[in-house]
């Protein structure tokens, strides 16, 4: 059995992508946070990007192998770890599946941008992008209550932490970016009371994502209050 590490930050989306799918394959783990500002010295020597998430990877033998990129992490643990299975197994679903992952990260860069705007203009062009693309979403959404229906997906895995972000968003007067999509919302209310986006951040995730909107003096914060 091998023991698997995964090198983390407290908030960032795609190391909960690979938390989830640890989570929904019930895959023991242990997970190090670290800090992305002061980036440790062991971090930087295994990851070419110093990026997080990381997969380290413990052989019996003692030998370990490290894998860096999300998308490529849960892609291991689809293929190497026993569970329940995360990606259909028609070749063409597949694929598709992975597109819409894809998409999924072109929303996390339009949110980076939503949530770091310093200005009215920006912050307007970022939200008609997210509602764009959640448009697109609710044109290939089905009935729910997961993105194929009742089994849950490494695309919901890629999601989870996308509408988490505005658990917090909606709180701070801009909370109208999903009115009139019925699926994606009901979509949303799903993946919030999975189990496992639940524990793929800590007790504190709103504190720190607060913190991180004042760091960035995000113009959100300068919104009138929602009721």
């Amino acid at each position: 059995m091998s023991k698997l590490t995964l090198v983390s930050h407290h908030l960032c989306p795609y190391v909960q992508r690979a938390a989830i799918a640890l989570l929904e394959k019930g895959v023991p783990f242990e997970r190090i946070n670290i800090d992305l500002a002061n980036k440790p010295d062991w971090f930087l020597k295994i990851s070419p990007l110093g990026k997080v998430p990381l997969l380290r990877i413990e052989e019996e033998d003692g030998s370990e192998a490290v894998l860096f990129e999300s998308s490529v992490i849960c892609e291991y643990l689809e293929e190497t770890q026993p569970g329940v299975a995360l990606h259909p197994k028609d070749p063409l679903t597949r694929a598709r599946h992975r597109g819409w992952m894809e998409f999924g990260s072109s929303v996390l860069s339009d949110l980076w941008g939503y949530e770091t705007a310093q200005d009215a203009a920006q912050l307007e062009a970022k939200r008609t992008a997210l509602i764009s693309k959640f448009a697109t979403l609710e044109k290939v959404l089905t009935d729910g209550p997961y993105f194929a229906g009742n089994d849950f997906s490494l695309v919901d895995a890629v999601f989870a932490p996308v509408f988490r972000y505005f658990d917090l968003f909606d709180t701070l007067g801009d909370g109208d970016i999903f009115e009139g999509l019925e699926r994606v919302t009901r979509w949303r209310k799903a993946l919030s009371e999975r189990a496992s986006g639940k524990a793929a951040v800590g007790a504190d995730y709103s504190q720190r994502l607060t913190e991180f909107l004042e760091k960035h003096n995000s113009i959100l914060l300068k919104l009138p209050a929602a009721a």
